[in-house]
């Protein structure tokens, strides 16, 4: 498939130019987590791991603790939990809100209709997942009914996701979507007046765009999308010098 194919499957049309970006959100903190519950094995009382601990993670302790990870309410109703996926020494990191139903069953992020559109947003501006991209969700658990995870689940999985960014120190994340955004950001976002500025994570840059899963219901928007496309690619591009 090549780019302009690639392009009419995001049901794109002419590539659009990006406008001037709007003003930015008014920031707002989250509560943050002070321990993590992870389930013990059988006959052994449940364990607290401090969150102090998850700095010192490696990815094998890391994909252990998250999946014996009980700290709140998702982790009851889940079938597994879902890390993360792709290059762990990836300059591109994509950041999602949490596992849906195909994901709860596959133990991947981004496997359905929305997995295929981001594959497609990746391949139009030449990548490819698993290549120098991971693909992660602010939640590591699927919410009950695709919900949007409340604040004390995103606050409770946070560093999680914190140390999954120490580990890989990827050179620009993307945000997709609202809830993926605020976490990073732990700022109240709205996407429209996010989208084409530069914010920051801990001196990542971050890049706030739709969630694939919402460009498949408002199908007007793909072409904000593509604007969005445009400069991550561009930001990358000035973060490798050219």
């Amino acid at each position: 498939m090549n780019r302009n194919d690639i392009l009419r499957e995001m049901g794109l049309g002419p590539v659009w130019k990006l406008r001037a970006p709007p003003s930015q959100a008014a920031a707002e903190d989250v509560a943050a987590v002070a321990a993590i519950a992870v389930e013990p094995p059988p006959g052994v009382a449940p364990a607290v791991v401090p969150v102090a601990q998850a700095a010192a993670m490696d990815w094998d302790q890391l994909v252990a603790t998250v999946a014996a990870c009980r700290q709140c309410r998702l982790g009851e109703t889940r079938k597994q939990a879902v890390l993360g996926v792709g290059d762990r020494n990836a300059d591109w990191l994509f950041v999602g809100e949490g596992p849906g139903a195909e994901e709860d069953e596959r133990g991947e992020p981004f496997v359905g209709q929305a997995g295929k559109l981001l594959d497609n947003m990746l391949a139009a501006i030449g990548l490819k997942r698993g290549e120098d991209v991971y693909i992660a969700n602010a939640v590591k658990c699927r919410p009950p009914e695709n919900r949007t995870p409340a604040p004390e689940e995103a606050a409770a999985c946070r560093p999680w996701l914190e140390r999954q960014i120490e580990l890989i120190r990827p050179k620009l994340i993307v945000a997709l979507g609202r809830p993926a955004a605020q976490t990073l950001l732990q700022s109240e976002i709205k996407i429209a007046a996010a989208r084409g500025k530069l914010h920051d994570y801990r001196g990542i840059p971050v890049i706030v765009t739709y969630h694939p899963a919402y460009l498949l219901r408002t199908l007007p928007d793909k072409a904000r999308a593509w604007e969005d496309l445009c400069f991550m690619r561009r930001t990358m591009q000035a973060r490798k010098g050219g």
